[in-house]
């Protein structure tokens, strides 16, 4: 049944309960959170490499348009290889790879052509490792301990977003972007390490459902998803968020440096406070004794996150920065818990790897295009203007929301009530 915020009576174990209890679920907790942790770091790197050395916003665009916007044209195949293989063996083969692409960066530090193609080769590996390791969690535990346990993978993935860029700001004054990339690979290595103990995660193809036709395939994951009015909803509302909201991870470096004069390491410092802000609405939901209202979750979400970036536009000095970016991410946390849920309890196992890669994908390419307006705009008026024309689009797009999206649900509980699911 669609689940839209009624509570469950099933008994729900706090976050380290759940880790010990499944012990597999707890290796890919930790296997993600060292990755993330990881890449997160040598995202800092690469942003302020590609800012420092080629000086304009739409440089530092074009960089983080190869990780989201290429990847995101792929998503409808990117899916299938998780519904089709062991997802086990499909997530360690896209650690070994990620981790070879970023050494190859690290070791060379090349020009803008080769960096954006390197960076675009592991999006694309990444964008297969995130569909499966999603689609994986249902296999991993109780169908009643879903929201915790993506709240609990959120806490721990996301959440790195506050310290790896805290602790980058801090190496940053001993280590060089060199380093940092190397420490980024060094993270692919140990996570391979713990996924290869996982149990074989085997797909599950819906009944009749032929091999080896990758055009049908992503037809029919195409297809489940927009079928789904709630999903639909969801996803073409908050593609409309993120292109207005992604435009602060090109504007944030440029506000940090040029208009409040900080350093490398306060630069690096502002990225921390939408993590530090994940962290804790991670925590607070892991936490939570009853089930979210997961719709509301959402939209809330959504208007809280673009107020953030709005708030952040005013700021006149780093720490607010931080502590508007603290606000922003309090709302992100909301919106991947509430969307990983959803996802997992309507779509069939069979689709879920492309469900999950579809919607990804499409965020991705809303924020390939966010990059490029952002980049555009930040070099025409400015970064403060770049965040307050966000914050108020994101915002608009969250009451559209609000219009829409409940209607959708309680469509969605009318017919799993007739279906009898």
């Amino acid at each position: 049944m669609p689940d839209t915020g009624v509570p469950e009576q099933a008994a729900r174990p706090g976050v380290v309960g759940l880790l010990r209890g499944s012990p597999a679920f707890g290796r890919l907790w930790t296997a993600r959170l060292l990755s993330f942790a990881g890449d997160s770091v040598g995202l800092i790197a690469l942003m302020l490499y590609t800012a420092e050395h080629f000086g304009t916003g739409l440089a530092v665009a074009l960089l983080l348009i190869a990780g989201d916007f290429v990847p995101g044209l792929l998503s409808p195949f990117a899916g299938i290889v998780s519904d089709r293989l062991d997802k086990r063996a499909v997530m360690v083969c896209c650690e070994l790879i990620q981790g070879a692409v970023v050494t190859a960066i690290a070791l060379t530090l090349p020009g803008l052509p080769l960096l954006l193609f390197l960076v675009g080769v592991q999006a694309c590996v990444a964008a297969v490792f995130q569909p499966a390791s999603r689609s994986a969690v249902p296999d991993l535990v109780a169908s009643a301990q879903l929201e915790r346990a993506n709240a609990a993978i959120g806490f721990g993935t996301n959440g790195m977003e506050g310290f790896a860029p805290l602790a980058g700001a801090a190496l940053l004054a001993w280590l060089s972007v060199r380093d940092l990339l190397l420490f980024d690979a060094a993270t692919f290595a140990i996570s391979t390490a713990l996924l290869v103990g996982l149990p074989t995660l085997r797909a599950r193809p819906r009944a009749g459902e032929r091999l080896a036709r990758p055009l049908a395939d992503a037809r029919a994951g195409l297809s489940s998803l927009w079928r789904d009015k709630l999903l639909r909803a969801l996803t073409l509302i908050f593609c409309v968020v993120v292109f207005f909201n992604a435009v602060d991870d090109v504007a944030l470096v440029f506000l940090a440096r040029h208009t409040l004069h900080g350093s490398n390491s306060a630069a690096s410092l502002v990225y921390a406070g939408a993590g530090l802000g994940m962290l804790a609405g991670f925590w607070l939901l892991a936490r939570t004794a009853r089930q979210p209202a997961l719709v509301l979750l959402v939209i809330t979400g959504y208007a809280v996150t673009s107020l953030g970036n709005l708030l952040t536009g005013t700021a006149t000095l780093i720490l607010a920065v931080l502590a508007f970016q603290l606000i922003r991410g309090l709302g992100i946390a909301a919106i991947d818990v509430g969307h990983n849920t959803l996802i997992q309890r309507l779509v069939p196992a069979g689709l879920l790897g492309r469900a999950f890669s579809n919607f990804s994908g499409a965020v991705g390419v809303a924020a390939g295009l966010s990059y490029i307006f952002g980049g555009l705009l930040l070099d025409a008026t400015g970064p403060r203007v770049t965040l307050i024309v966000a914050g108020t689009g994101g915002l608009a797009a969250a009451v559209l929301a609000a219009f829409l999206v409940p209607g959708a649900a309680r469509l969605a509980v009318r017919r799993s009530e007739a279906t009898g699911s």
